[in-house]
């Protein structure tokens, strides 16, 4: 029965973590001052459909980027949550499941039930100067470089626990062969393991 328990806790656990939002920042910008709960932003975006990648909604479309206070409930959870410690430039592209959108309810050209793609943009924070030029972080090449060995060491490391495993395996289903063997049915009792 606590077995039951668990693992109805770590099934509940994962659906929980499963039904978040992804946020893939596409455009990485360096700046000193972050977009903050409370801030009045402006953002472009472009709203699609993850069912089948139809467009509902784009800003750029108008040329006027959406502008309101971050993290206050003028936008969706899944925008007021998620907009937050951006640089002005900086682009994020956010998969929002329906929880974090509008949940069960058909909204416009937006069917009830459905996971949103946005790819946003921010575009201003009132009373922060947008900067002279937009600087773009660059991932410098020893930390990718040490990205990549530190993947091939995992990926050697799981190889290698692979080959224990089977290794493992292989003897325990060699001893259980000795022991089938042994037990031969004459009705003497075998102590020899």
């Amino acid at each position: 029965m606590r077995f039951l328990s668990l693992s109805l806790v770590a099934l509940a656990s994962t659906a929980i973590a499963a039904d978040s939002v992804t946020i893939d920042v596409t455009k990485e910008v360096e700046c000193e001052r972050k977009s903050q709960k409370g801030d009045k932003i402006s953002v472009h975006y472009r709203g699609t459909l993850a069912a089948d990648g139809s467009e509902f909604d784009a800003s750029y479309k108008r040329g006027q980027p959406l502008s309101f206070v971050v993290g206050k409930g003028q936008v969706i959870k899944g925008w007021d949550d998620n907009l937050l410690d951006m640089c002005i430039g900086e682009k994020r592209t956010l998969t929002i499941p329906p929880e974090f959108g509008y949940g069960q309810r058909a909204t416009g050209p937006i069917p009830a039930g459905s996971t949103l793609i946005f790819e946003t943009e921010l575009m201003g924070i009132d009373g922060v100067p947008k900067p002279e030029s937009i600087v773009e972080k660059v991932k410098d090449k020893a930390t990718s470089t040490a990205s990549g060995a530190a993947e091939k060491a995992t990926e050697e490391v799981k190889e290698g626990v692979k080959e224990a495993i089977a290794s493992k395996l292989a003897e325990a289903a060699e001893a259980v062969k000795v022991t089938i063997a042994d037990t031969d049915g004459d009705g003497q009792e075998h102590n020899e393991l």
